[in-house]
């Protein structure tokens, strides 16, 4: 019916839719917290307003987690070495507490005063005893399920803030929300997005000098970027920052950043295709970090909308703010400096990845520098006053650049890279060398360690493109030749995927140590005073290794992919671990799974300590059989299924169906059986209520028996057990 197609074009196609005694060598004396209080300063100190001060000093009460890094400097680094590397081997869960849903968790939770606050997908927050893990209460923001369609990359929630005895959440559906610390009852809510437009918010917000600090998401879709400060007590908006130029042919924005994007962004910009196709993208979906020593504010921006730039921008320009570093007054959100680390990105290499702040001794001068692995490959030393970069070298092999100018701070692009005439097949794709799971860093080793991967991309022109709105809309061709059925073309791509731990020298720009994992999408790391690093893999396990060489110490197995970041803490005489587990995100809802699904539980907050004795409980996973279906379509309507499912259905439910489990495999919805149900689904809606809308503005009913006919040609594969809720 279909031709096998070119392994590396479906490859590429596939996956993008896809020691104390080194301290004063490493220089980063003046970034440590002082040494923790005495017991009774502790308690004072503790009884305090969690505010500014209070976070600019969380070194100081190493057994809290104050703020979604650990620390304003958002090192994610543990002072607590009561777990180490002589005695990790007695670690033992303490206690778990089961989340209401299966979809993906990213939250890194946090814990002020013997409560851990952590969400969940679809932006639940739940307060639960540090020490027991017993609910002290949930909140729910109801999301509608229809917003779900706007997230490129699951319904997932990578944390929430606290401030002056308040709990800040972004929703999916781009509302910014406070709660009472005590009861988790709301104080205030605001919309921080044009509802009409496919924004989300994903992101965790961060709180400094009495703002709340949001960016969102959509750039896939087509929104323009930007971030936006909010009064902590009342939710009025402060400022609000763009980061591309509106439309010239309308009044200024009345934004802190309408001076900036005048003078200096505008001219980096040719035609209207960026603003007619939604904005031109640049979104502050992540990284947003406030330096309590320079008093700035630090945000990453994201991709071009659409990815390519001959579409977006003429092919022309460096397109600022698109891929930058940013540095913001957080008073009044005045530009300060800028960096931008991909000039006219064209490869979705987005610079929101997590910001590392740190002093450095280099060449025997303390340097404030700004650590940054971004998507492109590159690793940054960035000074932090000035926005100067001081050095770049590659943590991964990545191809589209040969090097990076450190006279001009602009990348040696290799020739051809921009597919402008034909394609490039790019050892680093738009998932990224590193993508968003949090990197740590240690003061005492001086090293960075990278939850890296490699993921290849066959970048080429989308020379039939067409804007839709409320589809992804990339410029980039997209369209799926059929997957290899051979299994040493599926092995060739297995091992194309690849995921390691990197220990990443900053000062002398090097590696000094990497474990392989074999696989990408591996959690984020913490690293601690007792020599280790914690990680969460993607193959169900949580590992500790030792800091300084790599060595394992430590594993257990967790039932569920893990793919954020965890944190330590400590009650009483006891410090703990805790980390979310909970698989999801764009990769694993699209990626397929040769192997089959993995079926897993619902997502779990996971606590250990030392000599810790809980269980957990047995998974028996539910199998449902495949839908027999009645009926019988044609190769050209089957084809048309192929494709349809491609553009529409994928990124949720699998490269040809191929699901992780993340998501239920259509194979086996009775809806399959029957034209009438499909349709119901499928077209009007009846199910958006869970995240599934209708698909009428974009299907005919045609289509849609086209699309149902594709589905039951793949029932004859085994499926999977089903997942959660």
């Amino acid at each position: 019916m279909r031709g096998t197609g070119k392994t590396a074009a479906t490859f590429g196609r596939l996956l993008g839719i896809t020691a104390v005694s080194l301290l004063p060598l490493w220089g980063c004396d003046a970034d440590r917290e002082p040494d923790a209080r005495d017991s009774a300063g502790d308690r004072a100190f503790a009884e305090a307003a969690t505010d500014t001060t209070r976070i600019a000093g969380a070194g100081k009460e190493p057994d809290q987690w104050l703020t979604h890094g650990g620390t304003y400097h958002e090192q994610r680094f543990s002072r607590l070495d009561q777990i180490n590397e002589g005695n990790v081997s007695r670690l033992g869960l303490a206690w778990y507490f089961d989340f209401d849903t299966h979809r993906g968790q990213e939250s890194t939770p946090l814990m002020v005063d013997g409560t851990l606050y952590v969400t969940s997908a679809w932006s639940k927050v739940f307060a639960l005893d540090a020490a027991t893990g017993s609910e002290l209460w949930r909140f729910d923001p109801e999301v509608p399920g229809a917003a779900g369609i706007n997230a490129c990359c699951d319904v997932v929630n990578r944390g929430a803030a606290f401030y002056d005895g308040k709990v800040f959440v972004g929703t999916i559906d781009g509302r910014l929300i406070a709660l009472d610390a005590e009861t988790g009852e709301p104080i205030w809510s605001t919309l921080t997005v044009d509802p009409e437009k496919p924004y989300t918010i994903t992101g965790a917000p961060r709180v400094a000098k009495g703002r709340v600090f949001i960016g969102n998401g959509g750039a896939e879709y087509g929104v323009r970027g930007y971030v936006s400060a909010y009064d902590a007590d009342s939710g009025a908006l402060s400022w609000r920052f763009y980061t591309t130029p509106g439309d010239p042919q309308l009044p200024p924005d009345g934004a802190a950043s309408d001076q900036v994007l005048t003078d200096i962004a505008a001219a980096t910009w040719h035609g209207r295709a960026y603003l007619d196709y939604g904005g031109g993208g640049g979104t502050v979906w992540d990284a947003i970090v406030y330096d309590p020593e320079l008093d700035q504010l630090y945000i990453g921006t994201g991709n071009g909308s659409p990815w390519n730039r001959v579409i977006r921008s003429e092919g022309r320009g460096d397109n600022l703010f698109l891929s930058s570093v940013l540095a913001l007054d957080p008073d009044s959100g005045e530009y300060l400096w800028h960096y931008q680390e991909t000039p006219g990105d064209t490869w979705d290499y987005t610079a929101a990845q997590q910001m590392v702040l740190a002093t450095l001794k280099l060449e025997g001068v303390d340097r404030q520098v700004l650590l940054h692995a971004p998507k492109n490959g590159f690793f940054y030393v960035i000074d932090r006053q000035t926005g100067r970069p001081i050095s770049a070298e590659k943590f991964v092999p990545a191809n589209w650049a040969e090097r990076i100018d450190m006279d001009t701070g602009r990348p040696v692009e290799t020739p051809g890279a921009r597919f402008e005439t034909a394609p490039f097949l790019s050892t680093v794709g738009g998932a990224g060398a590193h993508n968003w799971q949090p990197m740590s860093f240690s003061p005492l080793t001086g090293l960075v360690y990278i939850p890296a991967q490699q993921i290849a991309f066959l970048y080429s022109r989308d020379e039939k493109f067409v804007y839709r709105p409320g589809e992804w809309n990339l410029g980039v061709n997209l369209t799926q030749d059929p997957l290899p059925t051979g299994e040493a073309e599926r092995q060739a791509i297995r091992d194309g995927l690849q995921g390691r731990l990197i220990a990443w020298d900053p000062v002398r720009q090097r590696e000094a140590w990497r474990v392989e994992h074999g696989a990408p999408w591996n959690g984020g790391t913490l690293a601690t005073a007792g020599n280790l690093v914690f990680q969460g893999l993607a193959d169900r396990t949580f590992r500790a290794y030792r800091a300084d060489d790599g060595a394992e110490r430590w594993s257990f197995e967790t039932q569920n992919a893990i793919i954020t970041g965890p944190i330590a803490y400590a009650i009483g005489e006891d410090q703990y671990i805790a980390v979310a587990a909970g698989n999801g995100g764009g990769l694993p809802l699209t990626l397929p799974s040769f192997d089959g699904p993995q079926p897993a539980p619902n997502g779990r907050l996971l606590v250990f300590k030392l000599d810790g004795r809980t269980r957990l409980p047995p998974f028996e996973p539910t199998v449902r059989p495949a839908v027999a279906v009645a009926g019988s379509w044609s190769d050209s309507d089957l084809d048309q299924g192929f494709q349809l499912f491609g553009r529409h259905c994928a990124a949720c439910h699998g490269i040809e169906l191929l699901s992780a489990g993340v998501l239920p495999d259509l194979r086996t919805s009775p809806a399959l059986a029957t034209a009438d149900q499909w349709g119901a689904i499928v077209l009007k809606g009846v199910l958006k209520g869970r995240g599934m809308i209708g698909f009428a503005d974009r299907l005919s009913a045609e289509q849609t028996e086209q699309l149902r006919g594709y589905v039951a040609s793949q029932a004859i594969r085994p499926v999977a057990p089903e997942p959660g809720t």
